[in-house]
């Protein structure tokens, strides 16, 4: 929701240098944003976080009455979505709408305990560009530890939907004598629960990740050359978020290439599609991907969602990376 009134934000601001009666409703998202992000750091009258001190990672918390509140410890994508509410506002576009940055100021002067919570407002300065994110900078890098770590999230071809931590370590939750676990599961799920369509244990979405390549990329435009994380976790290897996002960008695309064998990821062990030659460059859009091997998965023509591949293979061509 937060990444939602973000976007909202986004198009109303650009629809208000053109008509300024835009500019209250840029005013309407700007504040529903800051109330869901306290809402975020301050659940119910104890004033629960979503994000895990211990852990260094958002959860889902279950409220129980008259009981304390448990962080569900599940590392899923639950826990990185925070990190697609982002956007950077430029000075240019403050001065051309004042009201809209007379309201942003009053809540800097006026409403610390809301603006405290995002990323950049008064350490900005008025003139500046200012950085409306969830996440600051010091704890996108904690996360990110875990999202390019490969024994987690970062798989050969993308952003896992649940950390392989899990393989070893399944999440398990008792609740009235009966016991509920969520355990890794790259490919179709071994689960009945939401009619045995609870796909989202482990494999690869081409949305997902590609939303969370954007995200990375406007951090980037923020944050700047100088702000670095290891890539992957553990190798020693540095990168902006940009070269971040181009790696899962290679990742996502070698799904859909020849390896070193002649065999294509995408058609995983189908022998017809890997070696009958009036197959095997016939290219199918699935809907999902194996965690570990980038199998396709389920709806064998979901061209919407997954041709998204396109995108990434122009914007790889662009910055003259290799494909």
């Amino acid at each position: 929701m937060a990444m939602f009134c973000l976007d909202m934000l986004r198009i109303s601001l650009e629809l208000a240098l053109e008509n300024d009666v835009y500019e209250d409703i840029a005013c309407k998202f700007f504040e529903h944003f800051l109330y869901i992000v306290d809402a975020m750091n301050h659940l119910g009258s104890d004033g629960t976080q979503l994000w895990d001190e211990t852990d260094n990672f958002y959860y889902d918390v279950l409220h129980q009455p008259d009981k304390e509140d448990v962080h569900l410890k599940v590392r899923s994508i639950v826990g990185l979505i925070p990190l697609f509410a982002v956007a950077i506002i430029d000075s240019e576009t403050l001065k051309k709408l004042p009201k809209f940055q007379k309201r942003i100021n009053w809540f800097m002067a006026n409403r610390i305990d809301l603006s405290a919570n995002i990323a950049c407002m008064e350490a900005c300065g008025i003139d500046s560009e200012r950085l409306l994110a969830i996440v600051s900078p010091e704890r996108l890098k904690i996360i990110l530890e875990k999202m390019l770590d490969e024994n987690e999230f970062f798989s050969d071809y993308g952003i896992r939907s649940l950390s392989r931590f899990h393989a070893e370590n399944p999440y398990i939750f008792h609740a009235n004598d009966e016991e509920y676990r969520v355990d890794y599961e790259p490919a179709e799920s071994t689960s009945g629960m939401f009619g045995g369509n609870s796909n989202w244990r482990g494999p690869i979405w081409f949305p997902i990740n590609h939303l969370m390549i954007e995200s990375l990329q406007r951090f980037h435009n923020y944050l700047g050359e100088d702000f670095r994380v290891e890539c992957p976790t553990g190798s020693g290897q540095m990168m902006n978020l940009w070269e971040v996002s181009l790696e899962i960008e290679a990742r996502l695309i070698k799904i859909f290439l020849k390896d070193e064998n002649g065999k294509r990821p995408v058609y995983g062990n189908t022998e017809i599609f890997q070696n009958d030659p009036n197959w095997q460059d016939l290219i199918l859009f699935y809907e999902y991907f194996h965690g570990d091997n980038g199998a396709g998965l389920g709806a064998s023509h979901q061209t919407g969602w997954t041709g998204l591949v396109a995108k990434l293979i122009q914007q790889r061509s662009e910055y003259s990376c290799e494909i």
